[in-house]
């Protein structure tokens, strides 16, 4: 069984930086991509950003390129997302996705599909 589990998330200053985790368990993951969504209040999930199987292959939102960076180590089945110069409309819950397809690509503007796997999220509050 697939489990995700994010860390990271907490309280800053806009201007802060914060890194997230989020450690997958349950398969091997060196075929699959995996994302990172967020969902502010009152507002849909949307894509953040989404690394390749091989971590060299890389997609973000416009609303966090330059700002955000995605990454991960396959040793540790374990993708991370750096965050600075943070703003207060990047507060929102932070959901780790891998994609049920292996060498599928979350990407900006498609829907993540139906059957991914999700993380329980973790809280990220930029106080202005």
């Amino acid at each position: 069984q697939v489990q995700l589990v994010e860390s990271g998330g907490g309280l800053v200053q806009a201007g802060g930086s914060l890194r997230l985790s989020c450690a997958a368990s349950g398969r091997t993951f060196s075929t699959y991509a995996m994302g990172w969504f967020r969902q502010a209040p009152g507002k849909e999930r949307e894509f953040v950003a989404a690394v390749s199987w091989t971590g060299v292959g890389t997609y973000y939102a416009d609303s966090v390129k330059g700002r955000f960076t995605i990454s991960r180590d396959n040793a540790k089945n374990t993708v991370y997302l750096q965050m600075n110069s943070l703003k207060p409309e990047d507060t929102a819950v932070y959901y780790c996705n891998v994609p049920t397809q292996a060498f599928r690509m979350p990407r900006p503007g498609v829907p993540p599909g139906e059957y991914d796997y999700w993380g329980q999220g973790t809280r990220v509050t930029v106080s202005s």
